[in-house]
């Protein structure tokens, strides 16, 4: 497996990998009716952002996105989302995903990562996140209407990776 920047001819394995994690509901803020047509501008980014793929040969195992938190004065913090197929899952593709998005963003010069609405219920990645130096800088209590546990909490979770200078 390896992972490499999304390509055109992707998108189809992509959007069957998106459809699957929204549909189930338990993982992403996502409306499990999203379509197709309002999946690909929320997932395929424009850079300075990047869409990569985890890939197996022809497969796509999994996808990650990632970019800037906020526009303008918060642009200096990056953030990412990772969606892993569900018969992958246990192979290590979110975590190759979670360390090339991290890398990616040290290496375009972002003070941080910071991930806006982490499920708490997931624990898989709550616990990756946990062990890599993010911390749980608080939790919105039931923000999050899980499937089958009813309102659960969502975490906001920041990785400091430098203080970097004041733009002036």
């Amino acid at each position: 497996m390896h992972v490499r920047e999304f390509d055109e001819s992707d998108w189809p394995q992509v959007w069957g990998i998106i459809r699957e994690v929204v549909e189930a509901g338990d993982t992403f803020t996502y409306d499990p009716a999203m379509t197709e047509a309002q999946a690909r501008p929320l997932w395929v980014e424009a850079p300075p952002g990047r869409t990569v793929v985890a890939a197996e040969g022809d497969r796509i195992l999994g996808t990650a996105k990632m970019g800037a938190n906020r526009p303008g004065p918060g642009a200096h913090v990056s953030t990412a989302s990772f969606m892993v197929a569900a018969d992958a899952r246990g192979e290590g593709v979110g975590t190759a995903l979670f360390g090339y998005a991290v890398e990616w963003a040290r290496g375009e010069g972002y003070a941080g990562m910071q991930f806006n609405a982490v499920v708490d219920t997931n624990r898989t990645a709550v616990e990756l996140y946990l062990r890599n130096g993010f911390q749980i800088i608080g939790t919105v209590p039931g923000a999050f209407a899980h499937p089958t546990l009813g309102r659960v909490g969502l975490h906001v979770m920041y990785l400091e990776f430098w203080p970097l200078p004041m733009q002036e």
